[in-house]
């Protein structure tokens, strides 16, 4: 089997790996700024409670939440599908990292700000919504690119739930041809060449988010 026969064949496993990324998006990214904010506003015992909740998701390994949900909710009378569980334990998981995000982007912002739109009358949902949040959220967009790539590897875990995504087809290219060389060096190469260009892209909004911090400053 030739090296572009082998690329062809993980690459087929391509839309599963997409489909659990999207998945997964639609968990992480409310679940990081409902938490993020929650955490930065909340006090006592509810900070608490919040904090707690993140760090079930931040801290547990992802392959045992996958197994653990996978197998384990049927014997409660609750059955999602692989695909569900996989974007739904990814999601948290990459969710409760970008919260942590958040939170520190609102901390780094001016407090004069969110007392100053107070002092015009505006709420603090407003100060919150119209303010703080589009700072916050341009601060950690590159973060966000680094927690993308980070949940695009993580993918190659759901080829344990029998998903058949591009790890999973390497498996299969491997139990075919028993070539481990050529077969696994055409993974690497694979999300490498997915993952490498949303590299560049994260460094390219970095570089201009700080260019625009620097000309806002000087004005």
């Amino acid at each position: 089997m030739s090296f572009p026969q082998i690329l062809l064949g993980i690459y087929s496993g391509f839309g599963v790996t997409l489909s659990v990324t999207l998945v997964a998006l639609l968990y992480a990214v409310p679940f990081a700024l409902i938490a993020g904010i929650l955490q930065h506003f909340s006090q006592g015992s509810a900070r608490w409670a919040v904090t707690a909740f993140i760090e079930f998701w931040r801290s547990s390994p992802v392959i045992v939440l996958l197994y653990a949900f996978y197998y384990s909710l049927p014997a409660f009378g609750i059955y999602l599908s692989a695909l569900t569980v996989a974007g739904l334990v990814l999601g948290m998981n990459t969710g409760g990292y970008g919260s942590q995000s958040v939170r520190a982007a609102l901390q780094s912002l001016d407090r004069g700000q969110a007392e100053a739109g107070l002092a015009l009358g505006l709420t603090r949902f407003t100060v919150l919504h119209q303010v703080e949040l589009p700072q916050a959220i341009t601060a950690m967009i590159p973060t966000f690119i680094n927690q993308v790539i980070q949940l695009i590897k993580g993918t190659s875990l759901v080829s344990l739930l029998t998903l058949a995504d591009m790890t999973f087809r390497a498996k299969e290219l491997f139990n075919y041809s028993y070539d481990p060389v050529g077969i696994y060096s055409g993974l690497l190469l694979a999300y490498l060449v997915i993952c490498y260009p949303i590299t560049i892209l994260g460094r390219r909004l970095e570089r201009r988010f700080v260019r625009d911090r620097g000309v806002s400053r000087e004005i």
